[in-house]
């Protein structure tokens, strides 16, 4: 039997309605968990669209703390992560949600807090006996509350402390940084923040850095592929794609060029900073 020839225009439009159709759509969109400081710092606004530009891929950034992240990541709700908790991301990866967890850049916390400073801890360095003293003052102090990152940085310090804050000073917002920066301006109070988040809002309050400066205060931040072999239906070749391009030299480059105020907020790390700066190998 003769099989009939198919005209070559058939064909074509049979490709382009495959290429449009909703599964092959899908694949082009890319689900982005990440933390509120990358997103209110700018800098996502500010690389992904070169991203987009050279892979194709649209971004779908959902901003929350890296607790959340990292369950959306576990849940299969996330493609790829950028999330800064070292150890829940080990713990994460340990368990075998995530793959290929590279190190893209970092920046630092700061204490920021009133004028007035009630604990007298401005200008110094140790952020373990800065918050000594805000509780033995009983200085408002608000936290984020919120298993963020951010958060989980600040757990880590009260227990190094050996305090267990609690009491009226001690506020749990259960929000994002940009909130609790507000909140923090309003009751006259202490807070940690993330550096690239405080100078992004720091014209919004009337705070100051009070505590900069302390080893302990070293923020990394990481991106992970979610596991395909748990998720089959998450978009690895996308997350794949971006983790090459954010730690390549192009990606790197942009992180080192990003300013607010005219201040670096994150310092590239996947490749020598002087390639990064340079955009060249």
């Amino acid at each position: 039997m003769r099989i009939p020839r198919i005209p070559l225009i058939w064909l074509t439009a049979a490709i382009f309605a495959l290429l449009l159709s909703p599964a092959h759509a899908e694949q082009t969109v890319l689900r982005l968990a990440t933390t509120t400081s990358t997103d209110n710092s700018g800098l996502l606004k500010y690389l992904l669209p070169a991203f987009e530009k050279s892979s194709g891929y649209q971004v779908q950034v959902v901003a929350v703390g890296t607790g959340k992240a990292l369950r959306m990541g576990q849940d299969g709700d996330a493609d790829v992560l950028l999330v800064h908790a070292p150890p829940a991301e080990e713990k994460f990866m340990a368990s075998d949600y995530g793959v290929n967890r590279r190190y893209v850049m970092y920046n630092d916390f700061i204490i920021v807090g009133p004028k007035n400073d009630p604990a007298g801890i401005r200008g110094t360095r140790d952020a373990r006996a800065a918050l000594e003293k805000i509780a033995k003052t009983r200085s408002v102090f608000v936290s984020r509350g919120d298993d963020s990152g951010t958060n989980k940085k600040e757990k880590v310090l009260w227990k190094e402390t050996g305090i267990n804050p609690q009491g009226d000073w001690y506020k749990a917002a259960g929000q994002g940084m940009g909130k609790v920066l507000l909140m923090t301006d309003e009751l006259h109070g202490y807070t940690l923040v993330d550096r690239a988040t405080w100078l992004a809002l720091q014209s919004k309050v009337g705070l100051q850095i009070a505590v900069q400066g302390d080893e302990q205060l070293f923020n990394p931040y990481h991106v992970i592929a979610v596991n395909p072999a748990r998720y089959p239906e998450v978009n690895y070749t996308g997350a794949m794609a971006l983790i090459s391009w954010l730690t390549s030299v192009e990606g790197q480059r942009l992180v080192a060029q990003f300013r607010v105020a005219g201040q670096e907020l994150f310092v590239p790390t996947a490749i020598p900073a002087k390639v990064a700066a340079e955009g060249k190998p």
